[in-house]
């Protein structure tokens, strides 16, 4: 303290007058590369707290990769891009092709031009809810795997239950099945630098970091630019993906607050979507191709009635397609809409979306947890909670648990599964991958998981939610402000 204040005033001169050009610049250049939102939040920080705030801003404020994975993922664009202008031709052999309503068209073209990958038919689904259930899946497919194995998780633990999904892959690679894990640096971390990753290797099976945070950046990302999808890939034939990771439901928590998740169990055309984005996420990590000719060499079995539709997305696109997809289909709906996600941040563009429905009479109900495992995050969320009461959108906070689930209904024939929060985050920076099932039957699967959620719910009252304490207020209204930083 005495070594502060005993700093000559020159010093303290530079030090405003540099306060000063922070400021004038960021206000100058800030709007220049950020949407108003965006932009209003970083200058509320840099302003009202110069120096730190333009060094988080150096951290944080773009959501630009570094240039080593620019250049791979370019390279795998131009690798890749006869795989999904042929997958967007229906080249894939043995595809059923489905004849959509006239009301899901449009849902369907938009979502191949977003995310390059069309509509198809011929798969069946199986709906996964519990957390055991989904690493005794995992185990039973990995240990009947009987030539490859690919696993992509943001989050992997090696505990009790991450320990299971360990060993399943130590014995394949021990039998000569090629095991591959791509797993999150920053999701992941301890697992990285763990026992169980050593042991993987040992036996023979290829452990990735994704999106590796260093301090030297040219080859590195920022550490809260993340690969945020779930994945688990075996023999060509079997995929689940959905919000799940590889850890016990209570994430290690004192609290013993248990995670409430939803995945699917594909089989058919689908699965070949997904594996082309674990290839180039595999790709863009390792600089190896993998395998890729089978895609259109090997015909896909017939399954099931249900029609899929692979959503990857991502910084490394040229717009926020998950977020356009929602949006689209939101202001489409005619009747209902159901969302159910633990992190909801809307941007402008859903906040619109969802006033435009309810303006047309559609009933839309958000299904959330009551108490969320992110102090900042919730109070964020907490803030619009009156913006939907007042357009009559009903809100039902989740206490069994922490709602994590991801998932959209939109009226009796269109569903949303995957990875993707509602918020900023997953919209613009992560790197996420959805699922959209078509049909009622489909439709209907996920409309009950919602409905046990919604069960185990208390609706919230808009008179008692005015009522709420004058701390509450401020907190929700100052992280409003930083929600698009969220």
């Amino acid at each position: 303290m005495n070594f502060i204040q005993n700093l000559p005033p020159f010093f303290w001169a530079g030090y405003d007058i540099v306060s000063f050009l922070i400021r004038i610049l960021s206000l100058v250049l800030i709007p220049q590369h950020h949407a108003p939102t965006t932009a209003t939040a970083w200058l509320f920080v840099i302003l009202l707290w110069p120096w730190p705030g333009i060094i988080i801003y150096s951290l944080l404020g773009t959501n630009l990769l570094p240039s080593r994975r620019l250049e791979r993922h370019n390279e795998a664009l131009l690798h890749f891009r006869d795989i999904r202008e042929r997958m967007q031709r229906h080249e894939l052999p043995g595809t059923v092709r489905v004849q959509l309503p006239e009301s899901l068209k449009a849902t369907a073209s938009l979502a191949e031009h977003l995310g390059y990958m069309n509509a198809v038919g011929g798969n069946s689904v199986q709906y996964i809810t519990d957390a055991g259930e989904f690493i005794d899946t995992l185990v039973r497919e990995i240990d009947a795997a009987q030539s490859e194995i690919s696993l992509l998780y943001y989050i992997f633990v090696d505990d009790d239950m991450g320990r299971r999904v360990i060993d399943a892959c130590i014995r394949a690679a021990e039998r000569g099945v090629v095991v591959r894990l791509l797993v999150d640096s920053v999701g992941s971390r301890k697992f990285l630098r763990g026992i169980g990753t050593k042991q993987l290797r040992e036996a023979g099976a290829s452990v990735v970091e994704a999106l590796p945070v260093r301090i030297y950046r040219a080859k590195a990302a920022r550490f809260d630019l993340r690969n945020h999808r779930k994945l688990a890939l075996f023999d060509r034939r079997t995929a689940i993906t959905g919000s799940h990771n590889v850890t016990e439901p209570s994430y290690g928590r004192s609290d013993h607050m248990m995670w409430k998740d939803v995945s699917l169990l594909i089989r058919g055309a689908a699965v070949k979507q997904l594996e082309s984005v674990f290839i180039e996420d595999w790709y863009v990590e390792t600089g190896k191709i993998l395998d890729t000719p089978h895609l259109f060499t090997e015909p896909v079995e017939n399954f099931g009635t249900a029609c899929l539709q692979t959503v990857p997305s991502g910084p490394s696109y040229q717009t926020e397609n998950y977020q356009r997809l929602i949006i689209a289909s939101i202001i489409g709906a005619r009747e209902q809409v159901t969302i159910t996600t633990p992190y909801l941040i809307p941007d402008v563009g859903l906040l619109q979306a969802i006033e435009v429905a309810r303006l047309k009479d559609v009933r839309v109900r958000l299904a959330i947890p009551a108490k969320s495992d992110q102090i900042i995050v919730g109070y964020a969320s907490r803030a619009y909670y009156e913006d939907f009461l007042r357009r009559g959108v009903e809100v039902y906070l989740y206490s069994k648990g922490l709602l994590h689930a991801k998932t959209v209904t939109i009226d009796d024939d269109l569903a949303f599964v995957g990875s993707s929060n509602f918020d900023i985050r997953s919209f613009a920076l992560n790197f996420e991958l959805n699922i959209i099932l078509y049909g009622s039957q489909e439709n209907f699967g996920i409309q009950r998981i919602q409905e046990r959620y919604i069960k185990d719910s208390e609706r919230l009252d808009e008179k008692k939610w005015l009522l709420r304490g004058h701390v509450s207020i401020a907190l929700e209204s100052v992280t409003k402000l930083l929600s698009p930083l969220l």
